[in-house]
């Protein structure tokens, strides 16, 4: 295996540190994002405290393409070009229509969808120019179904996949693929912090009868950014335990 730049963005959350993990088993080396100075002191020295010694954390903004294009540029100069990108940051701002505000909608499309064109544009050329390069959007089931009180969310991760589907087509003879998931429900700190009713009823409506576990999630985002998923492109990979069947 070679061994490639990977950039996770949202890298310490728990899908994103299980990616993280992932892609450094792989032989990788490992950036991710992060916005709040201070955050990152302690989650490195949780991973170099499990034998992750090359993974490394940029701040930047996802949502100011400027901010992202000088961090890519800093990265390239630093480490090297980026080969493998998992646009992974996203946040919720949870509402009915009715109650929803603009700053809610705003919000959710800039940090949600915006970062995916911000953080792919500075980095796609190189990918191009090598002739290699993997990108994978992480999504959601409520992209593909919909969700009450979650149309920011939902139209957000929807639209994710419409770009993955059109770059995929542009690239896919320079050697770089696009690829979407689509996680339903997984055992993240935040989905394990619902009251526990709570979650029973959302797990009786899963037909594996359990969360899904990050690692999961990674193990994919693993594959797909191997050489062997070279044939993989502009395809949405729902991993939801049955939830929703398209």
């Amino acid at each position: 295996m070679t061994k490639r730049i990977a950039l996770v963005t949202g890298g310490m959350g728990g899908i994103g540190t299980a990616i993280c993990k992932t892609l450094a088993e792989a032989g990788h080396t490992v950036i991710t994002t992060y916005s709040k100075s201070g955050r990152e002191k302690g989650w490195l020295a949780d991973m170099k405290g499990l034998g992750f010694n090359d993974i490394h954390c940029y701040q930047c903004d996802v949502t100011d393409f400027a901010a992202c294009q000088e961090m890519a540029a800093r990265i390239t100069k630093d480490i090297g070009p980026i080969s493998i990108l998992v646009n992974n940051a996203g946040i919720t701002r949870d509402a009915s229509f009715k109650k929803q505000t603009k700053d809610d909608w705003d919000a959710v499309i800039r940090t949600n969808l915006d970062s995916v064109f911000n953080m792919t544009k500075p980095v796609l050329d190189a990918m191009i120019e090598a002739g290699f390069g993997r990108i994978v959007n992480i999504s959601s089931i409520n992209g593909q179904k919909g969700q009450f009180g979650q149309t920011n969310y939902s139209a957000a991760k929807a639209g994710m996949h419409g770009f993955t589907m059109a770059l995929a087509q542009e690239v896919a003879k320079k050697g770089v693929t696009v690829n979407t998931i689509s996680p339903g429900y997984i055992a993240t700190e935040m989905v394990m912090a619902v009251p526990e009713d709570v979650r029973s009823k959302i797990v009786a409506q899963i037909p594996v009868g359990r969360l899904g576990k990050p690692e999961e999630i990674a193990a994919l985002v693993g594959f797909l950014s191997s050489e062997h998923a070279g044939f993989i492109t502009g395809s949405n990979i729902a991993m939801n335990g049955g939830q929703h069947m398209m």
